[in-house]
């Protein structure tokens, strides 16, 4: 996976970010998933009047994932409107720890002043993810 092109996925997504459902908190984000066959898949937030049922881009992402057959992901690019750059929140860390022990995330802040990137790792954002071993 390090032939990655990261800009063509910051693209996408930029893109899905786009078509974010965000009315309540105006805090659209955008996610890419890519997994280790090479599949890409998207997903923005979608927010709900209940709160509880909203759905974060990394999850929405991650769900596209499962149901094309898929379960390994390997980088997870998150890009949002702010700098410094948005970090997927808890639920999000344990929904890729379910699928990853580790993996590449890049966080990409999209501003007014121009763009703002970060990269990290899945375990230094969730170091001793919870797993159960059934």
């Amino acid at each position: 996976m390090s032939d990655v092109d990261i800009d063509a996925l910051v693209k996408r997504a930029r893109d899905v970010r786009a078509n974010a459902y965000a009315p309540y908190s105006n805090f659209k984000v955008g996610a890419v998933i890519v997994t280790q066959s090479g599949q890409l898949f998207v997903g923005c937030n979608v927010e709900n009047a209940s709160y509880g049922g909203a759905i974060c881009a990394e999850r929405s992402a991650i769900l596209q994932m499962v149901a094309a057959g898929e379960s390994e992901p390997v980088i997870c690019v998150v890009i949002t409107e702010t700098d410094p750059p948005a970090s997927p929140c808890g639920m999000c860390r344990q929904v890729l720890a379910e699928f990853a022990t580790d993996m590449r995330i890049v966080l990409v802040g999209d501003t007014k002043k121009g763009e703002v990137r970060r990269e990290t790792t899945l375990a230094h954002l969730l170091p001793d993810a919870f797993r159960l071993h059934v």
